[in-house]
Order: structure tokens, then C-alpha cells, then sequence
């Protein structure tokens, strides 16, 4: 057994980090620039980590690398890179604007916004999915839908005493 060879560099190490940071970004903003509902439950970024950690993690493991430093450099620069987004986006304004998603209103006073169901490419048909799971049989006892940006949507009903609107207001069809 080669010794020097299982835990040496291969790759130069700055090419490992460029390579791991290149991936990584592309990613991130990839998956920050597609529709969130696709997202579910997991954060963007974490699902992000794990797919390639596991990935990185494999190929050190399995050989794709002739080394393990090589594939522990690549899953070290992708942590790392996670750590740095999340402390940016605590601390500057503008960066956790770009890395974190506003929740998208989707109805407001009872009326679906459609330029919203579109921007999330979401159909009506989806939407009364979603506000039946939700135990809302008619959009006009709903104040605001929001589509968050973890992928769920939230719903603040009218109640009966609210501002009188679910009274007397005219049901209207999603």
C-alpha cells in the first residue's frame, strides 16, 4: 500500500477550493432562482450541503479521488461556504434579501393575486389543494395566502368579528 498516495494532495488544493466554491455558488443561486414550492419542507441551502457533501464524501471515498485529502478538501470549502452565506445573510441586509426569499402574497382580501399563482407557477386548482389542506373551503374566508420561503404556504383567515368582512362579503369562486 502507497501511503503517500492515500493522503496526499493530487489536485492542487487552491483548485479543489476554486472548483468547490464554483459548484457550490452556481447551485445556491440556481436553486434560489427556481420556484420554492419545489423546495418542500428542507431549507434550500441544508439540501443544498447534504447533496454535495454526500457527493464529495463519495468520491473520496470510492477513489474517483486517488486521495482523501482531495475529497475532504472539497466537502470542507462546501461547509464552509455554507457557513459564510448564512453569516452574510445575518449580517447584511442586501445579502439575506438575495439568499432568503420574501414570502409571495398569493391572496389578499379574499382575491387570488394571479400574477403571483404565476410567478410561483401555480395553478388554481393547486391553490384550492392547498387551502383545502388547510380546512378553507372558499378563498373569500381567507385575509392572506402566503407562499413561504421554505415551500409551504400560510393562511390568515377572516374570523367571524374581523373587520366584518366574512359576514357580509360576497363569496367569489377560486
Amino acid at each position: 500500500m502507497e501511503w503517500d498516495k492515500i493522503f496526499a494532495f493530487d489536485t492542487p488544493p487552491l483548485e479543489i477550493v476554486i472548483r468547490g466554491t464554483v459548484v457550490y455558488l452556481a447551485l445556491f443561486f440556481l436553486l434560489r432562482l427556481t420556484f420554492k414550492r419545489e423546495v418542500g419542507e428542507l431549507d434550500m441551502g441544508n439540501l443544498l450541503v447534504i447533496v454535495l457533501v454526500a457527493d464529495a464524501a463519495q468520491n473520496a471515498m470510492s477513489g474517483s479521488y486517488e486521495s482523501i485529502a482531495d475529497g475532504l478538501l472539497l466537502v470542507v470549502t462546501i461547509g464552509a461556504w455554507s457557513i459564510v452565506l448564512d453569516a452574510m445573510a445575518y449580517r447584511w441586509s442586501w445579502a439575506h434579501r438575495l439568499m432568503r426569499p420574501k414570502p409571495q402574497l398569493l391572496i389578499e382580501k379574499g382575491r387570488v393575486r394571479q400574477r403571483a399563482l404565476r410567478r410561483e407557477l401555480m395553478t388554481r386548482d393547486e391553490l384550492r389543494y392547498e387551502l383545502r389542506q388547510r380546512g378553507v373551503e372558499d378563498v373569500s374566508q381567507v385575509k392572506a395566502a402566503f407562499m413561504e420561503p421554505d415551500g409551504q404556504m400560510s393562511v390568515l383567515r377572516y374570523d367571524g368579528e374581523d373587520e366584518g368582512d366574512s359576514g357580509g362579503r360576497k363569496r367569489r369562486a377560486v
